[in-house]
């Protein structure tokens, strides 16, 4: 089989079965005119993007009430819990092994194209890290940032866009959950502070 026919051949056995399984594509949000600006500036996903690891409502698989967050480190995907049954379920990238954590957190705060401070542990591996990087298309936080919270304390863990898409689907993060740029994007238009987020 030729290769044009058999991605051809393939993409349909996937469409397939992804119908069979009741996944429901998800339009992306609407974007403003800096989202739009800085999007277009940033690193976008290879043309290799494995179309099982895009943005999909679901059948909830956690168990979870309608608005928790649930990160699923070993399986890669992050779902928001909607009412009637359902969740919103996005690709990731969690923490390296060494960095994974998991437990219960709530989103303390909320930011729109956030920049970076390293912590100590980025520092140590790569000294040379300047002090802060501004936000912007160039952030290692991306597009948004949601701040996880115990309490009032601030865990240093987030949920994030990336500079870095083709790290989405492997776990290589300081401990906290990449996501693409657009899908972090429909995530935080999703989510309220105060919202659970519970990492397994």
């Amino acid at each position: 089989m030729k290769s044009s026919y058999r991605s051809a051949y393939l993409c349909a056995i996937l469409a397939l079965s992804l119908t069979a399984c009741k996944y429901e594509t998800i339009a992306d949000p609407a974007l403003n005119a800096v989202d739009a600006r800085l999007l277009a500036d940033s690193a976008q996903p290879s043309k290799g993007f494995d179309p099982y690891r895009a943005r999909y409502r679901i059948k909830d698989p956690t168990g979870e009430q309608p608005g928790t967050i649930v990160v699923d480190t070993p399986a890669r995907f992050l779902y928001l819990v909607e009412e009637g049954g359902n969740a919103v379920r996005y690709p990731i990238s969690p923490g390296a092994e060494a960095y994974q954590w998991n437990g219960t957190a709530v989103i303390g705060r909320k930011a729109e194209w956030p920049g970076w401070t390293p912590g100590p542990e980025a520092r140590r591996l790569s000294p040379g890290l300047p002090a802060t990087v501004s936000g912007g298309a160039n952030s290692p936080l991306g597009s948004r940032g949601l701040y996880l919270y115990e309490g009032n304390k601030d865990t240093q863990y987030r949920i994030h866009g990336t500079n870095e898409p083709e790290s989405i689907g492997q776990a290589v993060s300081l401990g906290c959950i990449r996501m693409h740029n657009i899908d972090v994007i429909d995530l935080y238009n999703r989510v309220k502070t105060g919202t659970k987020v519970v990492v397994r």
